[in-house]
């Protein structure tokens, strides 16, 4: 069945706005996506007619908070098709629940233990790594990336060996839009026993993922790229990696038992949520994750799909114009970055928003080695959703033409 994007934009409020006078087409989804009325109305409905605490409180409101707050777990643990609920720790986004799982791994290396980044890496899940390896004298050995953007598997045998602990990887890139093949990324750790960390921040918006199919130990994502509140993302992790971890933060709600000279902490996941937590953003999380789960998966990526064909085919015409990933359809996602020459990303992410509407997002897209890599400064990146249109890509076409002939 077709994908009726017409209906679907009905429900982005945003999307009817104009922005300097100007149609918006919003193609900037992968640094963050707009929310659905079903999003926008659960918090608003959380925080005028349910706003509490969580946890211990006994009034009504409390109690209608904490169902609320646990539901949206049991939501977002749903659509990682995780064992339980309890498998799922709320975090401020991807890049704390990288850094929770940094922390709490480093408790178990030691000086020489290696951990394995790629060089397709959001600095997310590159910093981390640096400043454990500042503190425990861990090693950090890199994968390098082919000409299309993908990882290269090719290195893994003399990357990964028995010294390594943990690989960590992007499930899809936020600068090439390539998907990394999980399968013998899981299949090298367990050969040496290692754990297996993905950050998907680009992955969980386009649909549910399947963290037990996968097989990988710790998944991190955010809700502001899949459609829910900014402030609000997660770490998954099988029980018995999340129950050997210590907690990051201390303080109330992640105790089990405190007196001056110790303290107990909870069982996972609510050791790593001290204090009150985002429940308002949870909120959001959850009804973003149950609004995805009930469109026509197959409808939505053969649409991003198309798109994603067409904005390639477009580019390809504008002279002087570089792709930064797959230039195929071939395992990619609608993440599409380019470099023009003799243009600066800035200036041409600029001329698109000024004169066409367009909003892009330029520069290095947290992935500087990833640009020295490919020996560029930045890029250009455009980025769908299931709300885009033809008429989005038609004016990205039409806008970066237009800057190649005035600014190159």
């Amino acid at each position: 069945m077709a994908l009726d994007v017409q209906r679907l934009r009905t429900e982005f409020p945003i999307l009817s706005t104009q922005p300097g006078g100007r149609t918006l087409h919003y193609l900037d989804n992968a640094a963050t996506a707009q929310m659905p009325r079903a999003v926008i109305d659960a918090v608003t409905r959380h925080e005028t007619g349910d706003r509490a605490n969580v946890a211990r409180g006994v009034h009504a409101l409390a109690e209608r908070a904490t169902a609320a707050f646990e539901g949206a777990r049991a939501a977002v643990a749903d659509y990682l098709n995780a064992s339980s609920p309890e498998e799922v720790a709320f975090t401020s986004g991807t890049t704390a629940a990288i850094n929770l799982a940094a922390h709490g791994l480093g408790a178990h290396l030691k000086p020489g233990d290696e951990v394995v980044l790629s060089e397709l890496e959001h600095h997310s899940n590159i910093v981390p790594w640096q400043m454990l390896r500042e503190r425990t004298g861990i090693e950090i050995k890199v994968l390098p990336v082919t000409e299309d953007g993908r990882i290269d598997f090719t290195f893994f045998d003399r990357i990964v060996t028995k010294r390594c602990r943990l690989i960590a990887l992007t499930h899809v890139s936020n600068v090439t839009g390539a998907v990394t093949d999980v399968a013998p990324v899981v299949e090298a750790a367990r050969a040496v026993g290692a754990l297996v960390l993905l950050d998907g921040a680009q992955a969980v918006p386009h649909g549910p993922v399947d963290v037990r199919a996968l097989g990988v130990d710790l998944y991190a994502f955010s809700g502001h790229k899949m459609y829910g509140p900014n402030g609000i993302g997660a770490l998954w992790g099988k029980r018995d990696v999340l129950a050997m971890m210590p907690p990051m933060l201390g303080g109330g709600g992640m105790i089990r038992h405190v007196t001056f000279a110790r303290t107990a902490y909870a069982d996972p996941p609510k050791r790593f949520e001290a204090g009150t937590p985002p429940i308002a953003q949870a909120v959001g999380l959850g009804a973003a994750a149950q609004w995805v789960q009930a469109l026509d998966r197959e409808a939505v990526a053969a649409h991003e799909l198309r798109l994603t064909g067409k904005m390639l085919s477009g580019l390809a015409t504008v002279p002087g114009l570089r792709v930064i990933g797959p230039t195929g359809l071939q395992g990619r996602r609608g993440v599409v970055s380019f470099a023009v020459e003799g243009v600066h990303p800035h200036d041409l992410c600029q001329w698109l928003n000024d004169r066409f509407g367009v909003a892009l997002r330029g520069g290095h897209h947290c992935a500087e080695p990833l640009m020295q890599r490919f020996g560029l400064d930045g890029t250009s990146r455009a980025s769908l959703a299931p709300y885009n249109t033809d008429a989005d890509i038609d004016a990205l076409v039409e806008g970066v033409a237009d800057a190649r002939r005035n600014l190159a």
